[in-house]
């Protein structure tokens, strides 16, 4: 018999915890990306204030990340039944393979957010000189974005490979 935990088995609570890295460990990362550029918005604003609208799009860009992991989190509540409040069985190998899933879109969330957040932050010192760059510094900070959509592809693929 296996061990039991508030009512649930080991391998349900690795995928309660593999959702909820993929959560918690994303919106950190989009969190502190999206205050990094906000301080610099703030900055840049207090100067010149014509250019607040283009600086806003620049701060939002690093919150996507949390998105993506919220994503992943909540595929995996769906997965295991947990949303609708009838819990699967999840053995043990199953729920591991939930927290190896949610690794990459956790992990990268967390690091590309942050990056954003400084590029994005370059981004407004620019646009803040020269208001007409403000395309080229969008740009430059959606290139970070495509590691994390990688990131969130890999995970979305591997949590749909778990089979219950």
């Amino acid at each position: 018999m296996e061990m039991e935990i508030l009512g649930l088995s080991l391998g349900q609570l690795m995928a309660l915890l593999g959702a909820a890295f993929s959560v918690v460990v994303a919106g950190m990362g989009s969190a502190k990306g999206v205050s990094l550029a906000g301080q610099t918005s703030a900055g840049v604003s207090s100067e010149n204030p014509e250019v607040n609208s283009k600086l806003m799009v620049l701060q939002i860009l690093p919150g996507t990340q949390g998105i993506y992991g919220f994503l992943i989190g909540v595929i995996i509540l769906v997965n295991t039944g947990a949303l609708a409040g009838d819990m699967k069985t999840v053995e043990l190998l199953q729920g591991i393979s939930y927290i190896v899933a949610a690794l990459p879109v956790g992990l990268v969330g967390y690091f590309s957010a942050v990056q954003q957040g400084k590029v994005a932050a370059a981004g407004m010192l620019l646009v803040g000189q020269h208001p007409d760059m403000s395309g080229k510094a969008i740009v430059m900070t959606v290139m970070v974005e495509t590691y994390a959509v990688l990131a969130l592809l890999a995970s979305f693929l591997m949590v749909n490979a778990v089979v219950l």
